[in-house]
C-alpha cells in the first residue's frame, strides 16, 4: 500500500503546489514585472511562497492520492480479491494510517517551527520588491511617468544607440509652482555607477523654469521671476534608487504571521492585559464622569450626609425639572440651551467612540493572533479528515486515474475552502468565538469522513440512487403503488376460513392503532412509525398470503394497499379490509362463478 500511495502522493502534492502557487503568481504579476529582479531574487521568494502554500495544498494532495490509490484498486478488483480472502478495509488501510499520522505531526511542526519563517521572509521579500523603483522603459508618442516628479515624453527612439528624439519634461521636483519644462531635440538616459541618481545627457533645446520664493506671497504671484535657457549640450541629475533594497525582516517576525505558538500565547497575554486596563480604566472613567452635569445618587447621598464638607455636589436626574428649560425667559433663550445640550451630547458620544474604536482594534488584533495560534492544529486535522474521506470514497467509487478522482476532490476541496474562509471571516470580525470560525470547517467534514468510513466497511452502496429514490417517496409519501397480478401457478391455494381470521386480525390492529392516533394531538401524529410498526407487519403478512388468490377481484383490492401504514392512509387502508372482508363472507356460489 506504501508503495502505491507514496508515488501518486508525492506527484499530487506538487501538483496541487504548483496550481497555488500559479495563484500566487497571478495575483503578484504587477508588483514583480518591470522592476529588473534578479533570477535569484525571484526563485528565493518562489521558494518561501511554495513553503508558505504547503498548508493548502498538502490536504488537497492527501485527498486527490487516497482516492486515486483506493480508486485503482477498487477498479481492478484488487480491493475486492482482498476482502473476499478475509483482509477488513481497515487493516487494508493501516499502513496508510500511521503514515498519515506521521504526516499529521511533521505538519503541525511544520507549522509552528517552519512556516513563520518563510512567512516572515516571504513578506519580507514582497513588500521589498514594491518598494523597488521600477526600471527605465519609455514608451513611444506617450507620457511616461514612472520616474517620480518627473512626465517624459519622446516621439521615437533608437533602440540601438538609446538615443531619445523630440523630448518634453515635465519637472515638478521643486513643487507645481516651481515647475519646469524641458524641450530637447534628442538626448540619452544612464544611471551612475551606484544607481542611486539617473544621469540625462540632453542636445539642442531650451528649458523654462519658475523661480517662485514662496516667502513673497500671493499679491506677488503677478510679478513672479522666472528663467528661460536654450542650450546645445545640458547634463541633468535626478534622485532615482534603481537598486533593490531589502526590508529589515524583524518587523514581519514581530507580528502574527512570525510567531510560533509559545510566542502566540505571550502575545496574547500582553494584548489580552492591555484590552483589560485599557476597558478598566475607560469604565472607572465613565462611572465617576457626569453626563450634562448629573451625576450619580451615590455622589448626591454622601455630599448630603457631610454637610459641612465641598460644596460641589453634582445633581441627580430626578431633581431636575426638564421642562423648566421650556420656561426660560424667552424661547430664544430656550433654544439656545437646547442647542448646548445637543452639543455636548455629540462630543461626548464622539469621545465614547473614539475609545470603543481605540478598543476594537487592539481586539482585532488579539483576535488576529488567537486565529493563527488555532491554524498551528488545523493543518494536522484537517490532513487526517481528508484521508478519511478520501480512501472510503475511492473504495467506494472503484474509479482509478485523474479523471472522476480530481473532480471529485476539487468539489470536496472548494466547499472546504468556503467554509473555512467564511469561518475565518467570522472569527476575524468577532462575530463568533475563535476556535469555533477556526474549526468549523473540520467540523463540517468529520461527520462526512465518518459515513464515507462507515458505509465503505459495510460494503454499502453510497451512490445508489434508486434507493435514495425510493427513501424519498417514503418521505413524501409517494410511493410507487402494489402491482400485483394473477400467478400462472399455485402452490398453496388461499383458505376462505384462514384469510376471514387474517382480515379479522387486521381490523382489530387497525381499529387499535385509529384509536390510538385519534387521541393524540395533530401534530404527533406525524411521529407514529412504532404505532404502526404492528400494523404494517400484519398488513404485509396479509398481502402476501392473499396474493397466491386466482380471484381477479381480490387482487384488485391488494393492490389498493399501500407499502406502509400512516396516519393519512388509514382511511384506505380500513376501507380496503372491509371490501375483502365482504367479499370472502360473500355465497360461495357467487365466489365460484365469478372465478368462472
Amino acid at each position: 500500500m506504501l508503495q502505491r500511495f507514496l508515488p501518486v502522493f508525492t506527484m499530487t502534492f506538487f501538483i496541487s503546489l504548483f496550481v497555488v502557487l500559479m495563484q500566487f503568481l497571478w495575483r503578484t504579476i504587477d508588483d514583480l514585472v518591470g522592476k529588473g529582479l534578479s533570477i535569484d531574487v525571484l526563485g528565493e521568494l518562489f521558494f518561501y511562497a511554495a513553503v508558505t502554500f504547503v498548508p493548502t495544498a498538502l490536504p488537497l494532495a492527501v485527498l486527490l492520492a487516497s482516492l486515486m490509490t483506493f480508486g485503482n484498486l477498487g477498479e481492478k478488483f484488487e480491493l475486492t480479491a482482498m476482502k473476499a480472502s478475509g483482509v477488513s478495509l481497515f487493516k487494508i488501510m493501516r499502513p496508510l494510517i500511521v503514515l498519515m499520522t506521521l504526516i499529521s505531526i511533521g505538519a503541525f511542526f511544520f507549522q509552528n517551527n517552519l512556516l513563520p519563517i518563510a512567512q516572515s521572509r516571504m513578506y519580507t521579500l514582497l513588500f521589498s520588491v514594491r518598494q523597488k523603483s521600477p526600471e527605465v522603459e519609455i514608451p513611444e508618442r506617450s507620457f511616461y511617468d514612472q520616474i517620480p516628479n518627473m512626465n517624459l515624453y519622446i516621439e521615437h527612439k533608437n533602440p540601438e544607440t538609446g538615443m531619445l528624439y523630440d523630448m518634453i519634461i515635465y519637472d515638478v521636483t521643486n513643487g507645481l509652482d516651481n515647475s519646469r519644462v524641458i524641450l530637447a531635440d534628442s538626448g540619452k538616459f544612464s544611471f551612475t555607477e551606484d544607481k542611486t541618481r539617473l544621469f540625462l545627457h540632453l542636445y539642442h533645446g531650451e528649458m523654462f523654469e519658475n523661480l517662485r520664493d514662496n516667502s513673497m506671497g500671493n499679491a506677488s504671484a503677478r510679478y513672479m521671476p522666472f528663467r528661460r535657457e536654450n542650450f546645445a549640450d545640458k547634463q541633468i541629475y535626478f534622485a532615482f534608487d534603481a537598486n533593490f533594497n531589502r526590508m529589515d525582516e524583524g518587523g514581519i517576525r514581530s507580528q502574527y504571521v512570525g510567531q510560533n505558538i509559545s510566542q502566540l500565547r505571550a502575545s496574547i497575554d500582553s494584548i489580552g492585559m492591555q484590552v483589560d486596563s485599557i476597558g478598566g480604566v475607560y469604565a472607572a472613567d465613565l462611572k465617576k464622569a457626569p453626563v450634562m452635569g448629573i451625576g450619580s445618587n451615590r455622589g448626591f447621598a454622601a455630599s448630603r450626609h457631610a454637610p459641612g464638607r465641598a460644596t460641589h455636589t453634582r445633581l441627580r436626574a430626578e431633581d431636575i425639572d426638564l421642562d423648566s428649560v421650556f420656561g426660560a425667559p424667552t424661547p430664544a433663550m430656550a433654544k439656545t440651551y437646547l442647542t448646548q445640550a445637543l452639543s455636548m451630547a455629540k462630543r461626548q458620544r464622539q469621545e465614547y467612540e473614539f475609545r470603543s474604536l481605540a478598543l476594537n482594534d487592539q481586539a482585532k488584533l488579539m483576535r488576529r493572533h488567537e486565529i493563527e495560534l488555532q491554524r498551528k492544529f488545523t493543518l494536522s486535522f484537517a490532513c487526517l479528515i481528508f484521508f478519511f474521506i478520501g480512501a472510503p470514497l475511492g473504495a467506494i467509487i472503484k474509479k482509478g486515474g485523474l479523471g472522476t478522482p480530481l473532480v471529485v476532490s476539487v468539489l470536496l476541496f472548494i466547499v472546504y475552502f468556503i467554509i473555512d474562509n467564511a469561518g475565518y471571516k467570522m472569527a476575524r470580525d468577532g462575530k463568533v468565538e475563535v476556535w469555533e470560525g477556526i474549526w468549523l470547517s473540520s467540523m463540517v467534514l468529520l461527520p462526512m469522513g465518518v459515513f464515507f468510513t462507515y458505509k465503505a466497511v459495510g460494503d454499502s452502496a453510497v451512490f445508489n440512487f434508486d434507493a435514495y429514490v425510493a427513501l424519498m417517496r417514503r418521505i413524501t409519501g409517494r410511493e410507487l403503488p402494489r402491482t400485483l397480478e394473477v400467478k400462472e401457478m399455485i402452490i398453496e391455494e388461499v383458505q376462505p376460513a384462514h384469510a376471514l381470521a387474517l382480515l379479522h386480525t387486521q381490523a382489530e390492529a387497525e381499529a387499535k392503532v385509529q384509536a390510538e392516533l385519534s387521541s393524540r394531538p395533530r401534530w404527533r401524529r406525524i411521529f407514529a412509525g412504532k404505532t404502526t410498526a404492528s400494523l404494517n407487519a400484519g398488513l404485509n403478512n396479509l398481502v402476501d398470503y392473499l396474493s397466491n388468490s386466482r380471484d381477479t377481484r381480490v387482487i384488485n383490492l391488494l393492490n389498493q394497499y399501500p407499502f406502509r401504514a400512516t396516519p393519512s392512509r388509514m382511511a384506505v387502508i380500513e376501507d380496503t379490509t372491509r371490501k375483502l372482508t365482504n367479499l370472502f363472507n360473500a355465497p360461495e356460489d357467487d365466489a365460484t362463478e365469478n372465478q368462472a
